[in-house]
């Protein structure tokens, strides 16, 4: 069709540096023509063959599966192209005014149907839980929640045995984990998809919900392209703990030309194995780190903070207030600093009094609860993906067409009738 082709085409300049840059398909050599076609092409094609499928490039201290037939993982975003979580980004947008307009695309209706995807948490949560089940619920799966009170990954079973048994009996899994080595390792046996929801070092589904919330601030120009959110320049002034949640937010920050400052106090900065991966990422990603907040906030369209105590930190947390203490995000820190007229100010939750003033929680400038809406439809989009389209990361108006070829084929197939 028209809209193929013209996507296609607006592709065809990208392909071979997503390639360049993908250190998947360094990694793994049998993925790397997975990689340099886009999976819209093959789709088109009809092809029969089952694609070539690697596992998450995510960096852990346990090493990914290095079989090239695993299923493909998302870990962190750095198991993304700069396409792909554009791609991801721009779908989760889609369906949000798709589904808010009473109309669910009919690719998205029950493409779960009949199959289960096992949710495995470690940690408790109140906006993953809920976003990731109602995902599951839309697209008509059935969401098998595994909390720490029935499942404890590594104990009285190896996290091997677990991931071999649970994945051979479900369709995908999302899991929240507290080491990075446990989902990694989750991803390494198990023959499904693996999700992160969660782990120390990278939360990717908080970076895709992060980046629609932006999107939806920042509206892309009409020249930004299919590969862009037309969110280059833009500043983002992190304020606080350099956390899991940063981490995922700096490495999309650097594919998606979004320049990140960062203010903590001394003694918790970016770790020197992260920050190589950060800038790693892009050559001409700009990251600026400073243990003052007035300087992080120069310029600034966008304030972001998180929790300063997070869960299993709980001892720690009487050392870690009086270490924050002038960290607090407000009005006048963002006056001094010279932030941005107009600044917006973003937190993934829960939040407490300490690390940002209700003067801007509350605040029209506050994109709070917008973002925690908007895991929901990361959650689907991701879900989609990984878990329906087994890695293959498509455009919303493709999946479309597709489905729409293949209901028609259907029914002719049952009338014996062709158009």
């Amino acid at each position: 069709s028209e809209v193929e082709q013209a996507w296609l085409w607006s592709h065809r300049q990208d392909w071979s540096s997503d390639c360049a840059h993908s250190h998947s398909a360094l990694t793994f050599p049998m993925a790397t023509s997975r990689l340099c076609r886009p999976a819209a092409l093959r789709t088109l094609k009809n092809a029969s063959v089952t694609p070539k499928r690697f596992a998450s490039n995510a960096p852990s201290t346990s090493q990914p599966a290095q079989s090239p037939f695993a299923p493909r993982h998302l870990l962190s975003i750095s198991d993304l192209l700069p396409s792909e979580l554009t791609t991801l980004v721009r779908n989760a947008s889609k369906y949000k005014t798709a589904v808010k307009s009473q109309s669910v695309p009919p690719h998205l209706q029950n493409r779960l149907m009949a199959q289960t995807i096992a949710i495995m948490f470690t940690k408790r949560s109140t906006r993953t839980r809920v976003s990731t089940e109602g995902a599951i619920s839309m697209m008509g799966g059935n969401p098998m929640f595994l909390g720490s009170q029935d499942i404890q990954l590594g104990v009285n079973e190896s996290l091997y045995d677990t991931s071999v048994v649970i994945s051979s009996m479900v369709s995908a899994i999302v899991a929240r984990v507290n080491a990075h080595d446990d989902v990694a390792n989750l991803a390494k046996h198990s023959s499904k998809p693996v999700i992160n929801a969660l782990s120390d070092l990278y939360h990717p589904l908080q970076t895709i919900a992060d980046f629609q919330t932006l999107l939806e601030a920042f509206p892309s120009s009409e020249s930004a392209g299919a590969e862009s959110l037309g969110l280059e320049g833009l500043k983002i002034a992190w304020v606080g703990d350099a956390n899991n949640v940063l981490f995922d937010l700096a490495i999309g920050a650097a594919k998606l030309g979004v320049e990140v400052a960062v203010a903590t106090p001394k003694g918790y900065e970016i770790p020197d194995f992260m920050r190589d991966i950060i800038k790693s990422t892009s050559p001409n990603f700009k990251l600026t780190e400073t243990h003052e907040p007035a300087e992080a906030v120069k310029n600034a369209d966008v304030l972001v903070t998180d929790t300063w105590v997070s869960m299993g930190q709980e001892a720690e947390a009487k050392k870690r207030l009086r270490d924050f203490e002038g960290f607090q995000i407000t009005k006048e820190l963002a006056q001094r600093g010279g932030a941005k007229e107009g600044w917006k100010f973003m937190h993934c939750l829960p939040r407490h009094p300490e690390e940002v003033a209700d003067e801007v929680f509350y605040s029209p400038a506050s994109l709070v609860f917008q973002e925690a809406e908007n895991r929901l439809w990361a959650a689907v989009a991701a879900l989609e993906a990984f878990a329906v389209n087994k890695g293959e990361v498509i455009p919303a108006e493709i999946s479309e067409q597709i489905h729409a070829g293949q209901v028609k084929a259907m029914m002719e197939k049952l009338t014996g009738k062709s158009s």
